[in-house]
């Protein structure tokens, strides 16, 4: 998808930003920002959007995105129908490259932070004890004097240029720029998906949607997110089949069908395809984990 450029609001007595988010809902447009950004979800569940990659997200993921890798989090649909008791909370941390001076990178010492805003260009998941220290140092960032706010900072680059314990999460390192026009027109795809992924999508409806041609629409597509929209739309159904499958709660035929696919051995073959197991596999390996 063609992302937005979104600035930043920047404080000319502040280095970086830190803020603690407490809201009905993500659902921000698909954009992109020079500044690197450390999200942390406390609370919420639903589906992300970062570079050519669509995955879902829950509460306690830690992820690291680089410089200008376009991105958007979409919460469940439960979280729009206004209930006042379900929100979704936060903290973004978000810092460009040069924040701690021009100079900074060039130092010999800081050579680690170099390598690694060069590997958050593709986005970094942390996981395990790394992303609870994460956590911690984000939570103390918040209360934090600004001079111990830059060392709360210099602490979490010196966490993740050590750590073992992260996963890329895209596999492209360009993506593209857009025009207000473009960023519209690629969220009213995003969107349609979202709320009708369960039912029979033609291709001649969501280029409908995107006021183009359905030749065209496949071009631009395909052109702007490196992917046909037909595997776009399948990483949306796995991903809510993933989701029902951790709850637990229905037998997977249903799931298939629910996740908008039209037969079972369709199903097994795209979950496989998109995931590289079974979604018995799959469940298994979730409990197995959770307990």
């Amino acid at each position: 998808m063609k992302p937005h450029f979104h600035k930043v609001p920047s404080n000319t007595e502040q280095s970086f930003s830190i803020r603690h988010d407490i809201k009905p809902n993500f659902g921000t447009i698909w954009h992109y920002h020079p500044e690197l950004e450390l999200h942390y979800v406390i609370r919420g569940e639903g589906v992300r959007f970062i570079g050519d990659n669509v995955s879902n997200f829950t509460a306690g993921e830690v992820l690291l995105l680089g410089e200008n890798l376009p991105h958007t989090w979409r919460c469940n649909q439960e979280y729009f129908q206004g209930n006042a008791d379900l929100q979704i909370e936060a903290i973004v941390m978000q810092f460009k490259t040069d924040c701690l001076g021009n100079e900074f990178l060039n130092l010999s010492e800081a050579y680690a932070i170099k390598k690694l805003y060069e590997k958050a260009k593709k986005g970094l998941i942390i996981k395990g004890e790394s992303a609870q220290q994460l956590k911690d140092l984000m939570q103390s960032a918040l209360l934090a004097s600004p001079l111990q706010r830059l060392i709360v900072l210099l602490s979490i680059l010196e966490l993740l240029t050590e750590s073992d314990e992260t996963e890329m999460i895209t596999d492209a390192n360009t993506f593209y720029q857009s025009n207000e026009m473009e960023t519209v027109r690629l969220n009213n795809v995003c969107s349609y998906t979202l709320a009708n992924y369960a039912k029979d999508i033609r291709l001649e409806d969501i280029a409908a949607i995107a006021n183009l041609s359905t030749t065209s629409f496949c071009r631009y597509f395909k052109l702007m997110t490196h992917k046909t929209y037909n595997d776009f739309l399948t990483e949306i159904r796995v991903s809510h089949a993933c989701r029902a499958l951790v709850e637990n709660r229905l037998s997977i035929e249903i799931i298939c069908f629910e996740s908008g696919f039209n037969n079972l051995s369709n199903f097994y073959r795209h979950f496989k395809s998109v995931k590289g197991i079974t979604p018995l596999e799959y469940k298994k390996q979730y409990l197995k984990e959770t307990n």
